[in-house]
């Protein structure tokens, strides 16, 4: 049980600091959406962003993807047309779930990107951030008991749930269907601001990494805040993040 003693310390932490994340990521969803005025465009720039968050982007698989999208940009009208046009066809609803599993089956996009779309989805048209980022009028304003939703796991996700317990070889499916044992889907969502405290407390790359507070990187995240009384805040709170791995 001690790993989801510390899963339940790690996720109280989370909860407890969810304004330094929510503030790096409403800067991200301003910048890639505010210089666009109509709804394509801004979904358009919302896909490349985050496809090209993928470490090595298949370019070949993702062009595809872009021309099909561009033949069918009608599809991107609404958060229902846009799941209708990635929909598998053995789903019925039209939901985060689905929107998710559409979007994992797309070329060039994979688990990861996929889960990034989707909470990215939910995030600027929920109640939490600025309604001037909102797109469609018709997306779900809650995750549902009969939706789920998917952390976005990479790299330094899976280096820190390998910290937490090394025995198990982890990977997008293996943390999610960790968290789905005690987080309900919307305690998930919680869960995705993992992500900045891991990125700001790991040196190295691969399975080399050393956990440690980086002041390296919270300077190469372009939207983190750069104030010296915040980067000190933020410091500190990334110690006391590391010491809930002990």
């Amino acid at each position: 049980m001690e790993i989801e003693n510390k899963l339940e310390k790690i996720f109280d932490f989370l909860k407890s600091n969810r304004e330094h994340n929510h503030q790096l990521q409403e800067r991200f969803y301003n910048s890639v959406l505010k210089p666009f005025d109509n709804t394509s465009e801004k979904i358009i720039s919302l896909l490349y962003n985050i496809a090209n968050t993928q470490s090595q982007p298949k370019i070949d698989n993702l062009a595809k993807f872009f021309i099909e999208l561009h033949e069918n940009i009608e599809s991107v009208n609404s958060f229902q047309s846009f799941v209708e046009y990635v929909k598998p066809k053995k789903e019925t609803e039209n939901n985060f779930r689905t929107l998710y599993l559409g979007m994992e089956k797309q070329s060039g996009w994979g688990k990861k990107t996929s889960a990034l779309f989707v909470k990215t989805i939910f995030h600027i048209h929920n109640s939490e951030y600025s309604k001037e980022l909102k797109i469609w009028n018709d997306v779900p304003k809650k995750v549902e008991q009969n939706d789920e939703f998917f952390l976005p796991v990479d790299a330094v996700i899976i280096s820190i749930f390998k910290n937490l317990d090394s025995s198990i070889k982890w990977d997008f499916d293996k943390i999610n269907s960790k968290l789905k044992n005690f987080y309900t889907e919307s305690e998930i969502e919680i869960w995705d601001d993992l992500w900045f405290w891991g990125f700001i407390t790991q040196n190295g790359t691969g399975e080399n990494r050393n956990f440690e507070w980086n002041l390296n990187k919270y300077w190469a995240l372009k939207e983190s805040d750069k104030n010296k009384l915040e980067i000190k805040i933020i410091e500190s709170k990334a110690k006391t993040f590391l010491k809930l791995f002990k």
